[in-house]
């Protein structure tokens, strides 16, 4: 099953994910996050998708302010649009690397009804977000993998800022 297997994966890259009650009024359905931790509420969880976009949003954050996240000290426009389209494209790799249908992430209930969008884009290859990427160091755009003989996106060089 998809949840699972995503839970793994953010678990191994050192993101946990704790199963916890959760209020009705989450952004997402049965998701929120705390610091470098996403909380997870099983019975609420619409579209585990959701998880590597969420895990997404922490992955892009630098390391000193993900641990700000869901506390007061967080700035409160976090996540920016810089941050949304890095955690968008940042998914998608994920995706990628967990061979899990795009659809499954970019659902048609999420994405201001644009997933449709997103999915033939980055399947074109045309990764918007990827310059943000890869000024965070997480992976190389083909011409700099080009010159540095590495693997070019969807490849990810790492997985966290």
């Amino acid at each position: 099953m998809e949840r699972e297997k995503i839970i793994r994966f953010l678990e191994e890259i050192g993101i946990p994910v704790v199963e916890t009650e959760l209020p009705d009024d989450c952004f997402l359905p049965g998701l929120a996050l705390e610091k470098s931790t996403i909380l997870m509420d099983s019975k609420r969880l619409k579209y585990p998708g959701d998880l590597l976009h969420e895990a997404g949003h922490l992955a892009v954050t630098s390391a000193e302010q993900r641990n700000l996240i869901g506390t007061s000290e967080m700035d409160p426009d976090w996540p920016g649009e810089g941050d949304e389209i890095a955690a968008i494209l940042w998914s998608y790799a994920a995706l990628l690397h967990l061979n899990i249908a795009p659809e499954v992430v970019f659902h048609p209930n999420g994405y201001k009804n644009q997933s449709e969008w997103l999915i033939t884009t980055f399947n074109a290859e045309n990764y918007v977000g990827l310059p943000l990427l890869e000024w965070m160091g997480l992976c190389n755009s083909p011409g700099k993998a080009k010159l540095e003989g590495t693997e070019a996106f969807p490849q990810m060089i790492k997985w966290l800022r």
